[in-house]
């Protein structure tokens, strides 16, 4: 099988993010009454360099790791025609949405993915607030594509596709698309939720470019005019600081298992239990702040 010779899009996108930024940025200075936060900004575009920086060690990794399963493992061998571009946007899409779902509901994946979350500004620099640690590891999700049959180089061009398409729903300057766009596909209303931290929005939208898989497994809110979307996380850090935005989560949850006076169970439970979860029971977790929210908004309306 003739493999061809992708080129890394993300790379050559790259001039096309940083033209776009300033671009929104001036619209936003010039049209809107919320001020552009050039300093957040400049945050969050050193955090996507780091995370280039970053990738091009882990991508030895990721290359090798699905190497090894489609050469010793692959049930079939999938060629690269137009259907199995076709078969591998939607595997790839789904095990996307497994990933980044799992990214919100296990500690140890939120560590890294909480970078994305932690600004409390949504602009398209947003978008390039990547983790630096993430990519060691979330490579896991993808790798029973490899086992299936389809080409390291396939899987890792359609992972690309799906970054590159999710750069330009971080704005607000697009309110809503035709609704049949908005049922089939991630859109800037969609994500703006998913970036929420309001109750009735955590942990909803996972989508990377279709929104159905969140239809399909009970993990979709549309945007609504009279719960407005508080952009970061439920307790902010507040900082510019790029290691600590990188690094924060991971020496709090390492903190919490090591210095928790229980069993080695428990201690485990730090890692893989949600965000919020304590061994004691006195934690919040994202499904306890919305009954706690619906029961307010309950009683105001009574």
């Amino acid at each position: 099988m003739q493999i061809p010779n992708l080129p890394d899009i993300i790379h050559y996108a790259i001039p096309f993010f940083v033209i776009t930024v300033i671009l929104e940025g001036f619209i936003i200075a010039k049209h809107s009454k919320k001020k552009y936060k050039t300093k957040d900004a400049i945050t969050s575009i050193t955090m996507g360099i780091g995370n280039v920086l970053v990738g091009l060690i882990s991508k030895v990794i990721v290359v090798g790791a699905f190497m090894l399963v489609y050469e010793n493992f692959r049930v079939a061998t999938i060629p690269f025609t137009w259907w199995a571009w076709l078969l591998i946007f939607f595997l790839e899409d789904f095990a996307y949405y497994w990933n980044h779902r799992i990214g919100h509901r296990s500690r140890f994946f939120w560590a890294s993915h909480v970078v994305h979350h932690s600004s409390q500004e949504y602009n398209l620099s947003t978008a390039l607030r990547q983790t630096w640690t993430g990519s060691f590891f979330s490579f896991i999700f993808w790798m029973w594509i490899a086992f299936l049959g389809f080409h390291p180089v396939m899987i890792l061009m359609q992972m690309s596709i799906s970054l590159l398409y999710q750069y330009w729903i971080h704005t607000e300057l697009i309110n809503k698309m035709p609704r049949w766009f908005e049922f089939i596909f991630n859109t800037p209303s969609h994500h703006r939720v998913h970036h929420g931290s309001n109750p009735l929005y955590l942990d909803k939208n996972h989508a990377g470019i279709l929104i159905i898989w969140d239809r399909m497994f009970g993990t979709f809110q549309p945007e609504l005019e009279e719960e407005k979307v508080i952009y970061g996380l439920t307790t902010n850090i507040n900082t510019y600081n790029p290691l600590k935005i990188a690094f924060h989560e991971w020496i709090a949850m390492l903190k919490d298992a090591f210095t928790a006076k229980t069993s080695l169970v428990n201690k485990f439970k730090y890692l893989i239990k949600p965000p919020g979860w304590r061994h004691d029971g006195t934690g919040v977790l994202s499904e306890d702040m919305l009954r706690e929210w619906k029961e307010k908004n309950k009683k105001s309306q009574n």
